[in-house]
């Protein structure tokens, strides 16, 4: 996350193996690896609990100006402003005006939980003044796909017309899913291809620890993670649990293969994005895209390309762990702890490695579909997923123990973790919690969640 580009971003790229050597740039010792920590979050007006509007006095636009008074700049894309910069940090909208930061490539998880705290405070100082909050939770509650507004960046029109041609629920994807993601380093193609298995087959684990999307509209939808759900009827061509990644020959190149064969969405080109939509990056290479004949891409279309597939792990220059629900504040810090605690202590690795090395493709494809909907109970080996996450949280309790990052009080890293435990000693994620007060105290309503669970 933190290499610097050896190739020039408007370079033409010539042949594969560019894609290839692009690829290769990610791999760095381990004492300079990071960790980059993404989380997304719905805004809504505090009397009504509607989603927010990009214009007005209480939007999005509001919200992002009055975030540029602790220093952040502005992203335009034509006069809108759609993003920030600040330190490293990225404040991006997803489609529907989800709030998400991406974090600066950090070292140790107090550093990340410092950087959500600051954010988090700044967001509610300035929402507080607009009148307006912020819920951490994975599928929109209760607005409507037709009530959630269109936030004026060019690639979600071309996503938005394309997506309804390849799946039931991408449209719910991009306007009423929240996420927190991890991003992380590897020291080598071979190490990258440990790191994918790992996070790949352990993806499941961390969806049911995380469930917290089980209402649609008001009602519940019957599933704990509905987010993780929707995310099986997006796209197959671009989503999933990438079995490739487990067979002799894995590396660079077989992903590079796997993205070129993924259909494109779109092109930029001086300020403006060109529809592409189901054009073959191939062809681009080769000169014959359909929507610009006669060019050929350069290293930053390739990045452009690689943000547009969405499997459960993706590789750009470092590996994104993608299947958590949104969630409240120490849930954001606790999912980078999973992973590094996993994926950043060899021995941890190595347990990891072990843990699945015998299991099966359907083994794994049944467990990314039967959590969503059963979370933490879901059968696996003669036992459930609640005891296979006991076994996966103490090794990244150990694996964290052993990295021994301390802050200023002297404490290491393992307690981040604390939260994640406590779901599993009890037995019940998140939704289901959400669920039992649902049909008690909250007597049948969702609108206590944008009370209790607001940052």
């Amino acid at each position: 996350m933190t290499a610097e580009d050896t190739l020039a971003p408007a370079a033409p790229i010539e042949s594969k193996d560019d894609l290839i050597r692009y690829m290769e740039t990610g791999a760095r010792p381990a004492n300079e690896w990071r960790i980059g920590t993404e989380h997304e979050k719905f805004g809504f007006t505090l009397e009504d609990k509607k989603p927010l509007t990009y214009d007005g006095p209480r939007g999005v636009r509001a919200m992002l100006e009055g975030l540029m008074e602790f220093g952040w700049k502005p992203v335009y894309e034509g006069e809108n402003p759609i993003a920030l910069e600040l330190n490293g940090q990225s404040i991006t909208l997803e489609p529907g005006g989800q709030f998400e930061l991406s974090g600066a490539p950090l070292e140790t998880l107090h550093q990340t939980c410092d950087e959500v705290h600051t954010h988090l405070h700044q967001v509610k100082t300035v929402a507080e003044k607009l009148g307006i909050g912020f819920l951490g939770i994975g599928f929109h509650p209760l607005a409507r796909r037709d009530e959630i507004p269109v936030m004026p960046k060019g690639r979600y029109g071309i996503m938005r017309r394309y997506m309804p041609t390849k799946g039931r629920l991408g449209l719910d994807m991009m306007f009423r899913t929240c996420t927190v993601q991890v991003n992380l380093d590897f020291d080598s193609e071979a190490d990258m291809v440990r790191k994918f298995r790992v996070g790949l087959a352990l993806q499941p684990v961390a969806t049911a620890l995380f469930a917290n999307s089980p209402f649609t509209e008001g009602k519940p939808n019957g599933y704990l993670s509905y987010r993780s759900k929707v995310w099986t009827d997006t796209d197959p061509d671009r989503c999933g649990m990438l079995p490739f990644v487990f067979e002799e020959g894995m590396g660079y190149e077989r992903y590079v293969d796997y993205v070129l064969d993924v259909p494109m969405y779109f092109v930029y080109r001086d300020g403006t994005y060109i529809d592409a939509a189901g054009q073959s990056f191939r062809d681009f290479m080769a000169g014959r895209l359909p929507a610009l004949p006669g060019e050929v891409p350069s290293i930053r279309d390739w990045e452009d390309h690689l943000s547009t597939v969405f499997p459960e792990v993706r590789l750009k220059r470092f590996l994104e762990m993608r299947g958590a629900d949104g969630g409240p504040w120490r849930r954001l810090c606790a999912l980078p702890a999973l992973w590094v605690g996993l994926l950043y202590d060899g021995v941890s690795l190595d347990a990891c490695e072990a843990l699945i090395s015998d299991w099966t493709t359907a083994e794994r494809e049944a467990l990314r579909r039967d959590v969503p909907k059963l979370g933490l109970k879901t059968p696996f080996r003669g036992s459930t997923v609640q005891a296979l996450a006991r076994d996966v949280l103490a090794i990244a309790r150990d694996g964290l123990q052993r990295r021994n990052r301390l802050n200023s009080l002297g404490e290491n890293e393992t307690h981040f973790l604390s939260a994640l435990e406590a779901i599993v000693d009890e037995g019940k994620c998140p939704a289901e919690v959400n669920l039992e007060a649902y049909h008690g105290r909250w007597g049948e309503s969702v609108l206590p969640l944008f009370d209790e669970f607001a940052y």
